[in-house]
């Protein structure tokens, strides 16, 4: 991690965080959330995104030009140069802003989708709204709002949402759901009766696509029914194998209860891969973006086969935001390079290509 950037931010622990106010309470918890995820061991350990378990059938002889190989994509109606989302991450703290400067600016160049991390410190202290706004770095990008969607319980609705969303000029809102974070986080937000109706409301007056994403612990099928009869446009699975945010919490917490809480259901959770498969077997033409565990333009290549839209990643850009542009750009580089080749060796022109049934196959 880069001295000068880790520096520019004042780390505060869970027990200090409880003796400020509200707002500032959120705003700290932001910035342990970059700190533990760059400096401690929150992957999970044992549960894998279940992308391991798939090849695909190499061509020897592809017939093809890998510079005329296409990796564009659209999504919510707009056009993407390749299909990959800078995951939703931060937001609320000076490095954050940071951060997402340099992440829209990745964003532009390469064509990616960008979300960002929940605005709600924005609602709670609007003066931390600059460390989100990117839009005039980002004119072109397909830029995702984020709150999470069980603050519809803690006096949230159509105007917080709308507001968020005109503070980034969005094109879609994130509700995040993190049952399993809000327990283990101390005094985490743990009322999710009777959201389903509230999330129904909200996707039927708020005037642009409302996307439902897990934090790392998967979508189901069943789940993933509902909320899109509940209105939800698109479905980011978000599930297990990559960041496990019941560890973050534990790392955070003084409370010894809820450290041991974080560290028994650090591998809890739904495969990415298992996510994609059952829910895009009852919503074939559904929007699906796959995060969780997704490492590299590879992971992003068999997401697409497995049957989603766009790939999802989040702790790469992060370890290589806070570092440099130059290492941002490089990393960007590196996932268009390893998509391409992807394709080329799989004998596949373009992402239509890649999904038809022949080109993967099951290890194990």
């Amino acid at each position: 991690m880069n001295a000068n950037v880790a520096n520019s931010s004042n780390w505060l622990t869970e027990a200090q965080s409880e003796a400020i106010a509200p707002a500032a309470v959120t705003q700290a918890r932001k910035a342990e959330h970059i700190r533990v995820c760059l400096e401690a061991d929150v992957q999970t350990q044992t549960t894998t995104s279940g992308l391991e378990r798939y090849r695909f059938n190499h061509c020897c002889l592809p017939e093809l030009d890998y510079n005329e190989v296409n990796l564009s994509t659209q999504f919510l109606g707009k056009t993407l140069q390749a299909p990959v989302l800078i995951s939703s991450m931060t937001g609320g703290t000076d490095l954050a802003r940071t951060i997402n400067t340099r992440l829209a600016e990745v964003a532009q160049i390469f064509g990616f989708a960008m979300g960002v991390g929940s605005q709600r410190v924005a609602i709670e202290n609007p003066d931390v709204v600059p460390s989100f706004s990117v839009r005039a770095i980002a004119p072109d990008v397909l830029l995702f709002a984020n709150l999470g969607a069980v603050q519809l319980n803690y006096s949230y609705g159509l105007e917080e949402c709308q507001r968020v969303v005109d503070w980034l000029e969005a094109d879609a809102l994130i509700l995040h759901l993190n049952p399993l974070q809000e327990c283990v986080q101390t005094k985490g937000d743990r009322n999710f009766r009777g959201l389903l109706p509230k999330i129904e409301t909200l996707c039927r007056h708020l005037p642009i696509p409302v996307i439902a994403k897990e934090v790392g612990n998967g979508i189901s099928a069943k789940m993933a029914q509902r909320l899109l009869d509940a209105g939800v446009s698109a479905i980011d699975v978000a599930g297990a194998g990559g960041t496990s945010w019941a560890r973050v919490e534990s790392e955070r917490a003084a409370d010894p209860i809820q450290r041991r809480l974080g560290n028994t259901f650090a591998a809890w959770g739904i495969p990415t891969a298992d996510c994609l498969t059952s829910i895009r077997a009852i919503a074939p033409t559904i929007p699906l973006i796959a995060s969780g565990g997704l490492r590299n333009g590879l992971d992003v290549a068999k997401a697409i086969a497995l049957g989603a839209d766009l790939g999802g990643l989040a702790l790469p850009f992060l370890q290589a935001a806070v570092q440099s542009e130059a290492v941002l750009h490089e990393l960007a580089t590196m996932l268009i390079a390893e998509l391409t080749t992807a394709l080329l060796c799989s004998g596949c022109s373009d992402l239509k290509a890649l999904r038809q049934p022949d080109v993967l196959y099951r290890v194990s």
